[in-house]
């Protein structure tokens, strides 16, 4: 019978202590055949229908994990890309609600309209500093730099009392903690960190009715019927989420498709539980050593202030971390073991 760990060691052998999730994924072999065996359908000249197939696959996967219908998922290449169509929706001197140096992706395509009053405020009075008058909030469900969670339940409660639309970015939560996208009027995530895929697909939850969003990057593989659609403009949008997808990076997805795979057959719950007791074994190893990390209970990102000048050193060392703003920030995910905390901590006490 396979278990959490025996299906893990078949997937992962890293050559050094990965710890930097946050910044990307480890690829599991499965996903590295996947992409192997897809390249070589474009070397050999074969038709590319399974890699299609490998888009709608991976999107019914996601939705799933998600936990919104598949007609609400739209595949596209980042998370920027998808905020910039949620920000073009906005009326000019819409109130925009942001956390302070929350991950620029998020923020930076309601800066750049210049006719949007964007306010900020620390991630801790997010919930209470929505107002009358609040547009939209937007925020990361994790916080890239240091792993604090947002109280997305007392989010979304504001917003309903307010009139206001939500925005979350699952970008450092999809994979480790439970979603519930459905909650929120427009969510979005890339593939290639928790959720273990390569580069270049994220996807957007949207409303059932779309909340007001216009497809203004619609291409052909927006259409109701893609290979109808080729020439001139499209007669008619999909009557789905895909209205909004953008061309599909289709080796992405073909690997992709069996990373998700590998996340749904271990269970989001299962890698919750192993990723955070090392996170929280990282926390109680710097307490020994007289560091306190950031607080972030709950998260499966440890920052540690004052550290992140030590991130080349432990890089010769073979152990793969991140400097941000001088922090050293650690990622904890399903292929790292107990040892791997143990040999950082050792590394950091002398």
């Amino acid at each position: 019978m396979e278990t959490f760990e025996t299906l893990v060691r078949t997937e992962f052998a890293p050559k050094n202590t990965y710890l930097n999730t946050a910044s990307n994924g480890l690829l599991p072999a499965r996903t590295v055949t996947a992409l192997h065996e897809a390249a070589l359908l474009r070397a050999e000249g074969r038709p590319l229908t399974p890699l299609h197939e490998d888009v709608e696959a991976s999107r019914a996967a996601y939705a799933r994990l998600a936990g919104v219908p598949v007609g609400r998922v739209a595949t596209g290449a980042s998370v920027a890309a998808h905020t910039g169509v949620i920000a073009a929706s906005l009326p000019a001197g819409a109130e925009v609600l942001t956390a302070e140096d929350d991950f620029t992706s998020v923020l930076n395509p309601f800066h750049v309209r210049g006719d949007l009053k964007v306010r900020t405020v620390p991630l801790e009075r997010l919930a209470e500093a929505v107002r009358p008058g609040t547009a939209l909030v937007a925020v990361s469900a994790a916080q890239s730099a240091d792993g604090r969670i947002a109280d997305l339940p007392a989010l979304r409660e504001a917003a309903r009392t307010h009139g206001a639309r939500t925005y979350v970015d699952f970008s450092q939560s999809a994979g480790w903690l439970p979603m519930d996208a459905g909650a929120y009027d427009y969510s979005v995530s890339v593939s290639f960190k928790w959720l273990l895929g390569p580069h270049g697909a994220a996807f957007l939850v949207v409303p059932e009715d779309f909340g007001g969003l216009t497809p203004m990057l619609a291409g052909w593989v927006a259409a109701e019927a893609p290979w109808d659609s080729c020439y001139g403009p499209v007669a008619e949008l999909a009557h789905s989420a895909r209205r909004f997808d953008l061309s599909h990076a289709l080796f992405t997805y073909a690997g992709l498709r069996r990373s998700l795979e590998l996340i749904e057959e271990l269970g989001v719950a299962a890698v919750q539980a192993h990723d955070l007791a090392l996170a929280d074994r990282f926390r109680a190893g710097l307490a020994a050593l007289g560091h306190e990390p950031v607080p972030a209970p709950g998260s499966a990102i440890v920052s540690v202030p004052g550290l992140g000048v030590r991130q080349p050193e432990l890089s010769r060392a073979g152990i793969e971390v991140s400097d941000r703003a001088g922090n050293l920030r650690a990622a904890f995910h399903l292929f790292n073991t107990v040892a791997d905390v143990d040999r950082l901590l050792d590394v950091l006490s002398g």
